[in-house]
């Protein structure tokens, strides 16, 4: 397959009908489209296969160019197509796909309908012929099928996923599949599944000569013929079960090693967690002391601070009752009332005369500021008395206030100095996982896999009972057709038939292997030129990937690959692809091999070399031209002149993009 020309009409960045050209030269087989980041590298890439199979990698479904949605009004339609001329296998056909689009009254764009997929061709006359709308599906999965596009339609960053997966045990029948149909074991396949293992609700070959026995030549026949096809639907279940269980079990194992992976990756994260519940517990703890602490020192203040501020004020004013020396001058227990009865009396108690004018009326009248009810002694006394006891009551207010000041400032260090560290540990947390749930998620695959090995084994043991039974009852069917000439005749066909079997069976069985041999020697070759760092792939039996050491006496064993490795081991695995499929090609068309048949692919990548450091740039751009029939390269222009650097003389055509914003990109032809 060949890609010529490809046509674009209001396809995302791309405004109106542009087109780009492709090198379909022998020698010139490089196409390169330069362009800056967020130009439209990657829409012209999924242009590709939303053409070929309305699929596209973007989280915005509208295709339109939002520059042409802009200048639509309410109720206006236009239209997404994307044209695809391509040969193969010697026909040029014309893959279009068209998407309708209308802005409702909410200025929404709304996709109309589904989309619209033809398929033409050119006849050998040179008129045009469209493949019935019921084919076109079919006809798709001739040229390339979805499931093989991602090998020629990839992009720098998907290529490193792409070389993970090769190299997980289970997912290499996916590989195996795709190798099989591109390096031209398809045909043995188709036949051998024409001949006894069927497709789908046909009947193989085989199995419908069953259907042909008469048995009016004795009824057992008919019987024993039930039975054998009981016998051989309850095997395909089993293998059918049994190859779930492969699958299942890879995935497990898959899962049981990033598990280990991550539980010693993060082992520390369970004393983190409990530390961390500590600190938060501690928090806690600090912020009830506070408010404790808060309390006390606003109670000692609310007590004391009035009389430790007017302290000084007492003592001055005790000071100053002591030089005014009056806590003498009053007598205890007299009161006014008193002196007024010895007044009126006209004589002391003391029998001294009590007159007005005289001594001692002066000295009782005197008396009276001091005593009752004046008492003027009285509230001195119990003045001082009281001063005394305050000022000696807040003698240690100021120790006592300064001491629980102290504790909440102390908590402000140790509550701070406690969030940070919490707040580190989160952080440390957040970038891991909780150990207790990935040893409970390791266990449980763990029963799983416990289960299904159990299961396997059951399985197992049904279905070699199972074949003696049916090979049992196919015996004694064989023993009573033969005693029927009609009957006779069905087993010569079925005789005939898995003698065919049997002979493509071992046919296919050296031909894969020779092409398995090949694939093997291409992709470490390439490898070994892209990757040069003592190591070397190699392949099973069932298409896994193994980097093997090669620089260490006694050591060759799968090791664990790194991302460089990773990209460098998928590129090499497509590149050889493609070789072996060139080389399967000249034979066909020497006709060394009738059954081996296989078509050239084009390499269509986006932003390839971004993948690659700048030591391997210059052999992958030596290795792509050699290899693929075809190959067209999306570069962003850092790389533009690598690219040119290295591919020189290879480059057929170029094209480059022209952005005008973020909503608008023209194709123009480069010089």
């Amino acid at each position: 397959m060949l890609l010529k020309s490809l046509k674009l009409k209001d396809f995302r960045q791309f405004k109106g009908i542009q087109l780009i050209d492709f090198s379909v030269d022998a020698y010139k087989n490089v196409t390169i489209v330069l362009g800056e980041n967020g130009s439209g590298k990657t829409s012209l890439a999924q242009a590709f296969t939303w053409c070929l199979y309305g699929k596209t990698d973007f989280e915005d479904q509208i295709l339109l160019c939002k520059a042409t949605s802009q200048l639509m009004r309410p109720g206006d339609e236009e239209s997404v197509k994307v044209s695809l001329i391509l040969t193969h296998h010697a026909t040029e056909y014309t893959i279009e796909s068209e998407q309708f689009y209308k802005k409702n009254n909410n200025n929404v764009i709304q996709s109309q309908g589904q989309r619209k997929f033809n398929i033409s061709y050119k006849t050998s006359d040179g008129q045009k012929k469209f493949v019935e709308q019921t084919d076109t599906d079919f006809r798709m999965k001739e040229i390339l099928p979805i499931e093989l596009s991602k090998y020629f339609f990839f992009d720098g960053e998907r290529i490193g996923n792409m070389g993970k997966d090769i190299r997980r045990k289970g997912k290499s029948q996916e590989f195996s599949d795709a190798v099989q149909s591109l390096l031209g074991l398809s045909a043995y396949t188709a036949a051998l599944d024409h001949l006894k293992r069927g497709h789908g609700s046909l009947k193989s070959v085989l199995r419908s000569y069953d259907d042909k026995y008469d048995s009016k030549a004795d009824s057992r026949i008919a019987e024993y013929t039930k039975k054998i096809d009981e016998f051989t639907t309850k095997i395909e279940n089993i293998e059918k079960r049994l190859k779930e269980i492969e699958n299942e079990e890879s995935f497990i194992n898959e899962k049981t090693v990033n598990l280990n992976i991550a539980i010693k990756e993060n082992e520390n994260s369970r004393e983190l967690a409990i530390h961390r519940e500590k600190l938060i517990n501690r928090r806690d703890i600090l912020v009830n002391r506070k408010a404790t602490q808060t309390y006390d020192l606003l109670k000692i203040f609310v007590k004391n601070a009035p009389l430790y501020f007017s302290k000084k004020l007492m003592r001055d004013s005790l000071d100053q009752l002591v030089k005014a020396n009056l806590s003498d001058k009053w007598v205890p227990d007299i009161h006014a009332r008193t002196i007024d009865h010895l007044i009126k009396a006209g004589r002391c108690i003391c029998g001294n005369e009590i007159c007005v004018g005289n001594d001692a009326f002066n000295t009782l009248n005197q008396l009276r500021e001091f005593i009752p009810p004046k008492s003027i002694g009285n509230l001195i006394e119990q003045f001082r008395l009281s001063c005394e006891s305050n000022v000696k009551a807040t003698s240690t207010y100021f120790e006592d206030f300064h001491e629980k000041f102290s504790e909440i400032q102390s908590f402000e260090s140790d509550y701070y100095e406690n969030e940070e560290e919490i707040s580190v540990i989160t952080r440390r947390l957040t970038d891991m996982q909780d150990v207790g749930k990935l040893q409970a998620e390791l266990t449980k695959y763990e029963k799983q896999r416990n289960d299904l090995s159990i299961e396997r084994t059951l399985l197992d043991n049904d279905k070699g009972a199972t074949e003696t039974n049916r090979k049992n009852i196919e015996n004694e069917r064989h023993e009573l057709t033969l005693k029927d000439k009609n009957n006779q005749k069905i087993e010569i066909y079925k005789t005939y038939a898995q003698y065919l079997f049997d002979m493509l069976s071992e046919d296919y069985a050296v031909a894969e292997k020779e092409v398995r041999e090949q694939l093997n020697t291409a992709i470490d070759g390439i490898f070994r030129s892209i990757y040069n760092g003592g190591f070397s792939l190699s392949l099973d039996e069932k298409y896994n990937v193994q980097v093997n050491v090669i620089d260490y006496d006694g050591q060759n064993e799968d090791i664990e690959t790194s991302t460089s490795q990773s990209i460098s081991i998928i590129f090499a695995f497509i590149a050889g692809v493609i070789k072996i499929a060139r080389t399967s090609q000249k034979q066909e068309q020497e006709n060394e091999n009738k059954l081996l048949t296989s078509e050239p692919y084009p390499l269509v990548m986006d932003a390839p070399l971004s993948a690659f450091d700048k030591t391997r740039i210059q052999t992958v751009c030596s290795v792509l031209p050699e290899i693929a029939e075809q190959v067209i390269i999306f570069i962003k222009d850092t790389d533009g002149e690598i690219a040119e650097k290295f591919l020189g003389n290879k480059i057929g055509n170029r094209a480059v993009f022209s952005k005008k914003n973020e909503f608008e990109t023209y194709i123009e032809k480069g010089e």
